[in-house]
């Protein structure tokens, strides 16, 4: 189930895995392990699948002849590790077909416990970069987990960070090379302000960069002191107050369309984070469409608001409401003051003392025939309800309705302007409750009987919140019914269960999944958090202790089914998900 704007987006941003443990046999796992280490006590290097398998004892090997190597910490049973594996083998054959100096390698974590406890790791997959025998301060692996990303996230490492631009031609070509490039012009590529631009490169991977030292390169694009310009291809030009309408083929995303052909920002103050919000923010188009391709973008911005207009894109009049979208979108994408530059088309700019205020709302199309389809349930939608509009609120996923659907740029102003003022109320999903919901062990709830069971005063209510794909939550089902079997008799507790992807709660925001909460008797409206092992017996502890354990359970090892990790709250999370947010 595509993972797509949930935990981060329009549910919440997050990266999928699972917390360190695994299954176990008593002893007998240790007798393994025992014969295993006295296996692979060489230093040997060998391979799976292109892959160097590494262990305790030919990790400072590999460390010392591969300057550049990029770590899968894994265990066995995790699926999100099982996922990545091909993917993680068919960037590891594209890096050696380029003769790149970057090597992939993986531990069994659950087989490695020395490294996996030298390196932190409390969740799979963890992918770490070893440069240069660096054993002490790996970076951790930022990119999403595809081949595609790995390998440009590697070769950005393992190559110039941002290209030389020499002359003037060398410039021009560069700059045209891509829909989006950033070039930096530093006085001096040595000094504080370009090592900052480097930083950023290295994380940007998905945006070309450059450098340039050139007194001519200055005086050629207009600038007297160190600046970092973002070129864009600018695709048409609004004219009369409305936008440009490009057809598409149902089947293809909607080509870019920028609407400046350049930003400056000034770098004197600039530290390596703002300067990366910066480009995030201004390397997005005016309007988005929401694609496999744009996820990282449309999320990794962080803009608090999204607009979202859902459409068919084989509809002709569907696609012509993006008109009205548009031009209601520049009100909302950040303040800066624009000059006409010629030579390089239209440059937007601001002045070298002003501040660079935080775009407060994203627009974006979701095609609900293509793969905007996989969100529509986290908004309560089907694809018959297109064409329609959906404001949301990043911080808590509150969504915001209008009250009938008007597609004027005007009207969709206007609407924007009144939920940041506070003048519009979220819409709150609910599902209907079953007819017997009341009666089973396990109280199924809905927004509509939250409060009336959460809040009652003279219970003591104890409620899973999951996702019905989520897989730690399918793994703790048959515990939670146990529980529910347990106490169904006593009369002052309750065992309820509230599918957090048909309900919404005005008050409460639910940030991964399952999350368990212990609502106590009595007034005050309190609400505690249960954050221990999920088993019966743990539970019940928690239970019988007014909602506190007595003491700290016994260490023991986890299971996939005992993980405390969670996972990604929706749909909407990333494609590729850690159970750790």
């Amino acid at each position: 189930l595509l993972r797509l704007l949930l935990a981060l987006a329009w549910l919440g941003t997050a990266l999928g895995g699972t917390a360190l443990g695994g299954e176990e046999e008593g002893g007998e796992v240790v007798a393994e392990e025992e014969e295993e280490e006295d296996e692979v006590a060489s230093d040997d290097l060998e391979e799976e699948d292109g892959v160097l398998v590494l262990h305790e004892h030919n990790f400072a090997r590999a460390l010392s002849e591969h300057r550049v190597l990029l770590v899968e910490f894994y265990a066995p049973w995790c699926h999100h590790c099982q996922r990545l594996a091909p993917a993680f083998a068919q960037a590891a054959a594209t890096l050696r077909n380029e003769s790149s100096p970057a090597w992939l390698g993986k531990v069994d974590a659950t087989a490695q416990a020395a490294l996996a406890k030298e390196f932190g790791i409390t969740s799979f997959p963890t992918l770490k970069l070893f440069q240069d025998g660096n054993r002490t301060h790996p970076i951790a692996y930022s990119g999403r987990l595809d081949t595609e990303s790995i390998v440009r996230w590697l070769r950005r490492r393992a190559g110039p960070r941002a290209t030389l631009l020499q002359d003037t031609a060398t410039a021009a070509t560069f700059v045209s090379s891509q829909d989006l490039v950033a070039v930096g012009f530093f006085k001096d590529l040595g000094g504080e302000a370009a090592q900052v631009f480097y930083e950023v490169a290295m994380e940007m991977v998905d945006v070309a960069f450059g450098v340039a030292e050139a007194a001519e390169l200055f005086q050629e694009y207009g600038l007297s002191a160190d600046t970092v310009v973002l070129f864009k291809k600018v695709r048409g030009r609004r004219g009369g107050g409305g936008a440009i309408l490009v057809l598409a083929s149902p089947h293809q995303p909607l080509p870019l369309q920028f609407d400046e052909g350049r930003m400056d920002f000034p770098v004197e103050g600039l530290d390596a984070a703002e300067l990366t919000r910066l480009l995030r923010i201004h390397s997005l188009e005016l309007v988005m469409e929401f694609t496999n391709e744009t996820f990282d973008q449309i999320f990794g911005a962080k803009i608090p608001h999204h607009m979202l207009l859902f459409l068919n894109k084989s509809s002709a009049a569907q696609l012509a409401l993006q008109d009205g979208f548009r031009a209601a979108a520049d009100a909302f994408r950040g303040e800066v003051r624009r000059i006409p530059w010629w030579g390089h088309g239209v440059v937007a700019t601001a002045h070298p003392s002003a501040t660079f205020p935080l775009a407060q709302v994203l627009f974006v199309v979701v095609d609900v025939a293509g793969f905007g389809a996989a969100v529509l349930s986290f908004f309560g939608l089907t694809p018959a309800d297109a064409p329609t509009l959906r404001l949301v609120k990043m911080e808590n996923n509150r969504k915001y309705q209008m009250d009938q659907d008007d597609f004027s740029g005007a009207a969709i102003r206007v609407f924007i302007q009144a939920v940041l003022d506070g003048k519009v109320k979220p819409r709150l999903l609910s599902a209907e409750p079953p007819e017997d919901w009341d009666t089973r062990p396990v109280k199924v709830l809905v927004g509509k009987t939250f409060e009336q069971v959460a809040f009652d005063e003279t219970k003591n209510v104890f409620i899973k919140f999951y996702a019905p794909w989520c897989s730690h939550c399918q793994a703790m089902a048959a515990a939670w019914e146990e529980l529910g079997e347990r106490y169904k008799d006593h009369e002052d507790i309750v065992i309820a269960e509230f599918d957090a992807t048909a309900n919404e709660l005005e008050n409460i925001t639910i940030h991964g999944f399952p999350t368990l909460h212990y609502f106590p008797a009595g007034p005050g409206r309190k609400m505690v958090e249960y954050k221990s092992v999920r088993d019966v017996e743990t539970f019940s502890k928690f239970l019988e202790n007014g909602g506190m354990l007595p003491e700290e359970p016994p260490a023991v090892p986890e299971t996939p089914e005992n993980s405390t990790s969670r996972e990604d709250p929706s749909p909407l999370g990333t494609a590729e998900s850690r159970d750790e947010l």
